[in-house]
Parts: structure tokens; C-alpha cells; sequence
């Protein structure tokens, strides 16, 4: 029976009669309507409210997420001008600004999408533009000057299954988003990922997730409001305090997003589809977050299929570049491993985890702009999903594989 897969902001239709096929859907949750759920939290939040935490007199930083990111700034950010406004302070002494990390800039477009009525307040995040604000585990902790010198530190954020930090959100908006070089290369160094801790889906006993939570304390985050999502839309949202927002909302996407394996399979087709499928760096979290996840669901000649979009190839931004650069260069996947495990520049972590992978399994992307991109990152191109997957196969389809916790049976 055919099947359908995100690609970009439509979809693809996919038939393999002579395979065996079954589809990883997980429970997904029941939706919620954003507005509400973000102005309730925001309204009994962990910790202080807003409002009693501002001064009308405050100069404040609204850190939000970048394009990569299917958050709803728009809705995100009215919430938390209007509870400003209940403290007296005016939209003007409200800078939003982009979390990037070492992704490119958004476009005016894009900013106009992501802020609706907001974006005449938002600025790109620049690293170059960073002040040292304290440190962790010896590594400067560094952000944007416009957060450093700001009187309230406010943040959005998506909390959803994330490689390094377990779950996404909280702290790591900032930390990460408007930081500098310095915490990205310690937190996305070698040593880092590759403790054990480090794993897709762990909040608790993660050390990535633990040194971004101590980079938010130093730069002085004081309120984030985050949300979590899955198949059905978004599921809920949580406000205040940022461990326990990510604590809250963790649980949430958990319980919505596990799906049980108990066999092992000649191919996963993993779905992505926009933001994510619009450059290569972003795409190749679908097969990372299969390969190294809780449960590896592939035998050990398996691969991982991945219909994808990606009209930017590689990507423009500096980590995408450096990732492109690493794996374009590269002789083989292992020899990579090892030259990377040596050390590497901040964004090419990617690059790091994707040559894990590949050690172990190929990649083939299909359906893309730039199929000469794919090929010379050590992935293999196709034509569609049906050229990627031997006659015969069994398959596990992942529709949503960003979304989609895969874990062992029984757990």
C-alpha cells in the first residue's frame, strides 16, 4: 500500500510492493491551542511571573528561535509583550533577538513569517557581537551584547527530541543561540558527545544538557516560554524557571513521541520535511537520530533512506559550511571518525556524528535540489525512496523521524 512523506512544505508518495512495511507511528498526543497554552503558563509559570520579575523601566532581550526551528515565535512572543505590558513596560525597550548559533541570518521574508506584527523588533544574532558573561567548566561563557546588557533576559524555545542536549529548549536558546564560538566548541566537541550521557531523548544525567543549563545561569536568563509538539500539533506549553520547563515539556513529547522496537530492519525510511529538510546539515539529523538513538533499529548492513528537499544544498551558515567542508573532504567515513575524534571547529559536529553513522550504515537522500551535494558528503543520492530501497527489504517507515523517539521494547 503506497504511503506519503513529507517533502519540504509538501509531500511525496512512496509504493514498495516487494517489501515488508511497517510504519512507526507514535501516539501523538492531544493538540492544544498555542495561544491559550502559552498565555496559562505563562500565567502560573515555575517561579516568579513576568510580570513581577520586570521593571517599566527595563531595557529587555527576547531571545527566539531561528528558521530551523518550527516554533510559533509569533504567538510566543505577543504572549510575552502582552505580560510586559501588565508590568509597564513599553514594546519599544523590547529587542528580539535571533538565535542563530553559527546559522545564517534569517531574511527579511523569514523574519516576517516568523514575527508576524513583531518583526520591526528583531535583529539577527551576530557572534562576532559577543562580551564575555562568566564561565563553565573553565570555558567562557559568552553572548550577544545586546542579552549581556540587557536589565531582563527572556527567551521562546522548542522542546523536542534534540541529539546532544536530549530535549531542546530552555537555556540552550541563548546559551547557544546567542552565544559565541567558545561554548559551541566545548559543548559540541568530541569529548563531549561522545559520553555516554550524551543521547537523544535524556534530559537527566546529560552533561550536555547540564552545561547549557549552568551557561543560562551565568548569562542570566530570568523567564523562558517554551513549547513541545508532535504528530497531532503542538502539545502543550510551560513558562518560568528553564530546567523545569524543559522537565515538563520533555515528559510531554516523551510520552507522545516513544515508539517500541523489537526487531531490526533492512532500511528506515525517515521523514523530515520543511524547516528541516532545507539544507543537507539539517537533514542528516534524521539518520543520526535512527543510528544513534535510543534503539538502533537497523540490522548491521541497514541504511537509512531520507526524501529530502534541500533547495540551500549543504546549507549557507558557518556550521554548515564547516560541515560540508569536513565531510566533502573526507576520504571515508572512519577515516574521518578518527581524524575528528582529535578535535574540530565549532559547527562541524555534525559532520562528527554523521561519520559515526556512516561507519555503520549508508545514507541515501532522495528527491533533492542538489543530489551532487549529497554525494560529495559521503551519502548516496537517488532518484525517489523506491531507488534507495532493495527489492525484498524490510522496512520501517518513520513519517516524522525528528519527532519520533524509537526506543527499545519494553522500555
Amino acid at each position: 500500500m503506497p504511503f506519503t512523506l513529507p517533502l519540504g512544505d509538501s509531500e511525496v508518495s512512496v509504493s514498495l510492493p516487494d517489501c515488508d512495511v511497517t510504519v512507526a507511528e507514535p501516539p501523538g498526543g492531544e493538540a492544544v491551542d498555542v495561544r491559550a497554552a502559552a498565555e496559562r503558563a505563562v500565567a502560573d509559570p515555575h517561579g516568579s511571573e513576568l510580570a513581577r520579575l520586570a521593571d517599566p523601566d527595563d531595557l529587555v532581550t527576547l531571545v527566539v528561535t531561528d528558521v530551523t526551528r518550527a516554533t510559533p515565535d509569533d504567538v510566543l512572543v505577543d504572549v510575552l509583550l502582552s505580560e510586559l505590558r501588565r508590568a509597564g513596560v513599553a514594546r519599544e525597550q523590547v529587542t528580539v533577538l535571533l538565535g542563530l548559533g553559527l546559522h545564517r541570518p534569517m531574511t527579511d521574508d523569514e523574519i516576517e513569517a516568523g514575527l508576524g506584527d513583531h518583526a520591526d523588533l528583531a535583529t539577527n544574532h551576530d557572534p562576532a557581537e559577543t562580551v564575555q558573561v562568566g564561565t563553565v567548566d573553565d570555558c567562557p561563557v559568552e553572548v550577544h551584547e545586546c542579552v549581556a546588557e540587557a536589565d531582563l533576559v527572556v527567551s521562546t524555545g522548542m522542546v523536542e527530541p534534540h541529539q546532544y542536549a536530549g530535549f531542546s529548549g530552555g537555556a540552550k536558546t541563548v546559551a547557544i543561540g546567542a552565544g559565541s564560538e567558545s561554548l559551541i566548541r566545548y559543548t559540541h566537541g568530541p569529548e563531549m558527545l561522545a559520553n555516554e550521557g550524551v543521547r537523544l531523548g535524556r534530559v537527566e544525567g546529560n552533561p550536555f544538557r547540564a552545561a547549557v543549563d549552568r551557561a543560562g545561569d551565568e548569562i542570566g536568563l530570568d523567564f523562558c516560554l517554551n513549547v513541545t509538539h508532535g504528530p497531532s500539533g503542538f502539545l502543550g506549553a510551560s513558562a518560568g524557571d528553564t530546567r523545569n520547563v524543559v522537565r515538563d515539556l520533555a515528559a510531554v513529547g516523551r510520552e507522545a513521541l516513544s515508539v517500541p522496537v523489537s526487531r531490526d530492519y533492512d532500511a528506515v525510511i525517515a521523514g523530515v520535511g520543511a524547516p528541516k529538510d532545507a539544507n543537507l546539515y539539517q537533514t542528516t539529523r534524521a539518520a543520526t537520530y535512527v543510528v544513534l538513538g535510543d534503539r538502533n533499529p537497523l540490522r548491521e548492513s541497514g541504511r537509512v533512506v531520507i526524501p529530502a528537499a534541500i533547495p540551500e544544498g549543504a546549507g549557507a551558515g558557518t556550521g554548515e559550511r564547516r560541515f560540508y567542508d569536513r565531510l566533502s573532504g573526507a576520504e571515508s567515513a572512519a577515516a574521518l571518525y578518527d581524524e575528528m575524534r582529535t578535535g574540530y571547529e565549532p559547527g562541524a559536529q555534525r559532520a562528527f556524528v554523521v561519520a559515526r553513522t556512516l561507519r555503520d550504515h549508508d545514507v541515501y537522500v532522495t528527491d533533492s535540489q542538489h543530489p551532487e551535494i549529497v554525494e560529495d558528503c559521503l551519502l548516496h543520492a537517488r532518484d525517489s525512496v523506491a531507488d534507495a530501497v532493495d527489492p525484498g527489504s524490510d522496512v520501517l517507515v518513520v513519517p516524522d523521524a525528528l519527532d519520533t523517539l524509537l526506543v527499545e521494547s519494553g522500555n
